[in-house]
């Protein structure tokens, strides 16, 4: 085998493993005019993605309401102010866990709930 037949091998080995990589991913069959199976990748919607960030958020939320419903305003905003006065990541926390008005909100639920 020559070097040029051995690249033309291994281009084409590539292009079929990247095709299976796909299929294995999920696909959809049709039929060509012809009466051909094909079977093509399924296309991946940005739903999912969107829908974790959605769940992520949710959850962040949640947490920062319960943590101060647990803690108490006076308790959670010393803890926030604590963070405050840290180092660069600690005042990047300091920011997302500052108490906002959803987070105040979950927190009236939640106190309401547990008395």
């Amino acid at each position: 085998m020559s070097a040029s037949q051995f690249d033309e091998f291994d281009r084409r080995m590539r292009r079929i493993s990247k095709r299976h990589s796909k299929l294995s991913q999920g696909y959809v069959t049709s039929v060509n005019p012809d009466g051909l199976v094909v079977a093509k990748p399924q296309r991946r919607s940005r739903r999912g993605t969107i829908r974790g960030l959605v769940i992520l958020l949710t959850v962040m939320f949640v947490f920062k309401g319960v943590l101060h419903a647990q803690l108490g305003a006076g308790a959670y905003e010393d803890r926030v102010n604590a963070l405050k006065a840290g180092s660069v990541v600690e005042q990047a926390g300091a920011w997302v866990m500052s108490p906002d008005p959803l987070t105040l909100w979950i927190s009236s639920q939640v106190v309401s709930l547990v008395r």
